[in-house]
């Protein structure tokens, strides 16, 4: 499945051999092998080649008939404390209270990295 499925989906996004094997960093020979099914790639070379073809690894690997990778949430609380309705259990939240909040995080932060006296 995996041997057809690289094929399949090198062809749609018009790469050639060539271009994905430089990509992945192996000859064209190998990648060959690899759509072949006569090689097996490493882990590293299928997570580099899902993400030059814009799918997942586990859809190549036969472990999900969706081509489409998962979108990953952002959990980066920097980016959500600019967003400007905030609200707390209903309660908006004012830039004031959000400025307050990114100030003790951020001190929060810096005296986590500052080092320890012994």
């Amino acid at each position: 499945m995996f041997a057809a499925r690289l094929k399949q989906l090198r062809k749609k996004r018009g790469l050639t051999m060539q271009e994905l094997a430089d990509y992945v960093g192996v000859a064209k020979s190998t990648y060959a092998g690899y759509e072949s099914g006569y090689r097996q790639p490493t882990i590293e070379s299928i997570q580099t080649i899902s993400r030059k073809l814009r799918t997942s690894a586990d859809y190549l690997l036969g472990l999900t008939d969706d081509p489409q990778p998962p979108v990953q949430p952002n959990h980066n609380a920097k980016e959500y404390l600019n967003y400007e309705q905030l609200h707390w259990d209903g309660v908006p939240l004012q830039q004031e209270d959000l400025a307050l909040i990114r100030s003790l995080l951020e001190r929060l932060l810096r005296d986590r990295t500052l080092p320890k006296d012994e």
